[in-house]
């Protein structure tokens, strides 16, 4: 028989970890007045809603201009580590979008992120890195990473950082590095992504080869990355079982190898044995592009696309014509006729 007992339990589709949202337009303003509320529960359950609908970027664009960046960056500095952890979490998400990014750059949030790059939760610093991550895929991005003098912190970090976060890292240094590698060059970044690639960790290894690509590029990196030791270990690393570090590491050999003093390192490694008159044609190969795609400031004369690419009479892979301009030599790769 039924009775007018009232239950003590929350309806099933009542969440109490979560702020109630306002409907329609009045949600995100109504939820940008509890960000800045002086109750830590009412704080904490309005950054759980914002976490739901910061995934829509219609949501993203409104928020940025009703000013909650303001509202989160003072949150960054609450004494509460829950509100510190969903703070972060909420904005890695909103920098997943577009107009999130270019939001960060125009507020200025990269500086207040930094500032939680010791805290004592991993989680909180996880969440950082992920939303730097996903900022530096932005040239601007990168750039703003740069320009905020975050280069050198990162690189300490891959020191004392647990593994995932250490992943994260290298992959914002990697897009940064692309950008502009000056400040990872005089913090002295190649000694750290030279330990890494010892890693026992394969995607570890694989993205400090990635960052050693970037790094490569100018000639001082070129020159670091021969005067520290690191082409012996990327050598090492062809005949790694996986095969994105393989790849990684055939990359970063490609431009480190242009100058002379980097080129004739793996064959003072490998003289004499059968895997390095394997592996010489592909190094050849891979400096001779390198060459051919230097911009004409280069220090080494740039070749045109359309000139042969000149290889060392003992280095030439079989079925090679003595004068092939570079596509005709990469279609004869492709195709697997060159061993």
């Amino acid at each position: 028989m039924a009775h007018a007992r009232i239950s003590m339990y929350l309806p099933p589709d009542i969440n109490p970890t979560k702020a109630a949202i306002a409907y329609g337009c009045r949600a995100l303003p109504k939820l940008n007045e509890e960000l800045n509320s002086e109750d830590l529960l009412t704080r904490q359950k309005a950054l759980m809603a914002l976490c739901d609908l910061m995934h829509d970027p219609e949501y993203v664009y409104e928020a940025i201009n009703l000013g909650c960046l303001e509202s989160l960056k003072s949150l960054l500095k609450d004494s509460d580590d829950l509100v510190r952890i969903k703070t972060t979490e909420v904005l890695y998400i909103m920098a997943t979008h577009n107009v999130g990014r270019n939001g960060f750059l125009e507020n200025n949030v990269i500086l207040a992120l930094s500032f939680l790059m010791n805290d004592p939760y991993s989680l909180c610093r996880q969440n950082l890195h992920q939303a730097f991550k996903h900022l530096a895929e932005l040239p601007s991005g990168a750039h703003g990473i740069v320009d905020s003098g975050l280069i050198s912190p990162l690189v300490r970090k891959l020191q004392r950082e647990e593994e995932n976060i250490q992943e994260l890292i290298l992959d914002t240094l990697a897009s940064c590095l692309w950008e502009d590698a000056t400040e990872a060059l005089s913090s002295g970044a190649v000694p750290f992504l030279k330990q890494k690639l010892v890693s026992d960790n394969k995607d570890i290894r694989s993205k400090a080869a990635r960052a050693l690509i970037a790094i490569s590029i100018p000639l001082e990196g070129k020159n670091q990355v021969w005067k520290h030791d690191v082409i012996p270990i990327l050598v090492h690393l062809l005949k790694d079982k996986d095969g994105e570090v393989q790849a990684n590491a055939a990359g970063a050999l490609m431009y480190a190898t242009v100058t002379t003093e980097a080129f004739e390192v793996p064959r003072e490694i490998n003289q004499g044995s059968i895997w390095f008159w394997r592996f010489s044609p592909w190094l050849a190969f891979s400096k001779a592009l390198a060459l051919r795609q230097a911009p004409p400031s280069a220090p080494c004369q740039a070749q045109r696309h359309d000139q042969p690419l000149l290889f060392p009479y003992n280095c030439r892979p079989a079925m090679m014509a003595p004068k092939q301009t570079a596509p005709e030599i990469i279609k004869l790769f492709q195709s697997g006729r060159c061993q």
